[in-house]
């Protein structure tokens, strides 16, 4: 006899409608954090899911991103994320919690020991893997760093592309079980300045997918739409501006970044 069929709980139908709506109970915190990271249970009626909620009052200042403007950041990159169709991102929204406002993120469980990043002798990468640079490994030695050459990574690199990812680490890459890949942590995104740090320079220079170039046509109308209207309710028009500037910049070159030299290219520490 088969299980009958789940019904949602009256009143909370999606992820979203429950990261906002259900009770937050926190269970642990991220210690290794540089802001606070709070481990929860979010819970409405029968429905009881894992999350991450990252209050603004714990927050640490930097000095080249407003006071208390992370979480709404993170937000803004998966409403990005969503208006690509690519779902890079997991479900993110605003709202209170028992330490006041903040993001509140749906708990993605990634697969252990899947390979999208590791260290190689010698100074090309192999077949399947796209070269981001030299790393020293101890005693003096060298090995040359890469990523794997995935669609995801690729589609994750154009939307850091757009969003101005300070901080693409590798720890950031969350693989699952079900074949999808998200990425995790975009408070430092969005800023008006180049300030692209990333591990995903594999295709740096090269010509953007048929693909990437219709999601990038399609975000600019919807920058020009209803996603700018919402992202203007999470940052800046300033940096509104800049973002549909990344966006024509992309769709006039055609092709993925390169490093400006102008701020460290690669995170640290890259994991």
């Amino acid at each position: 006899m088969s299980a009958p069929e789940r019904i949602p709980p009256r009143g909370v139908t999606t992820t979203a409608e429950l990261l906002a709506e259900g009770e937050l109970t926190v269970r642990g915190q991220v210690r290794e954090a540089s802001n606070a990271v709070l481990l929860c249970d979010v819970t409405y009626e029968d429905r009881t899911e894992p999350c991450v909620y990252k209050p603004v009052a714990g927050e640490r200042p930097l000095w080249d991103f407003p006071d208390g403007t992370l979480a709404q950041r993170e937000v803004a990159a998966y409403e990005v994320s969503e208006a690509t169709g690519w779902g890079l991102v997991p479900t993110t929204v605003l709202r209170d919690g028992p330490y006041g406002e903040g993001m509140c993120q749906q708990w993605i469980e990634p697969v252990p020991g899947s390979e999208l990043l590791a260290l190689v002798d010698g100074e090309e990468p192999g077949e399947g893997w796209k070269a981001i640079g030299f790393a020293e490994v101890g005693e003096g030695r060298t090995a040359l760093l890469v990523h794997a050459d995935d669609e995801r990574l690729r589609r994750l690199a154009v939307l850091d592309a757009v969003i101005n990812n300070a901080d693409r680490k590798g720890g950031h890459l969350l693989p699952t079980a079900e074949g999808q890949l998200y990425g995790i942590d975009h408070g430092v995104t969005f800023n008006t300045e180049n300030k692209l740090r990333t591990l995903l320079w594999g295709w740096a220079g090269e010509k953007l997918t048929p693909e990437a170039v219709d999601v990038l046509a399609g975000l600019k109308d919807a920058l020009d739409g209803a996603l700018g209207r919402r992202l203007a309710e999470l940052i800046t028009q300033a940096e509104l501006d800049a973002t549909r500037a990344r966006v024509a910049d992309l769709l006039t070159t055609g092709r993925h970044p390169e490093p400006s030299g102008e701020w460290p290219a690669i995170p640290w520490p890259p994991v």
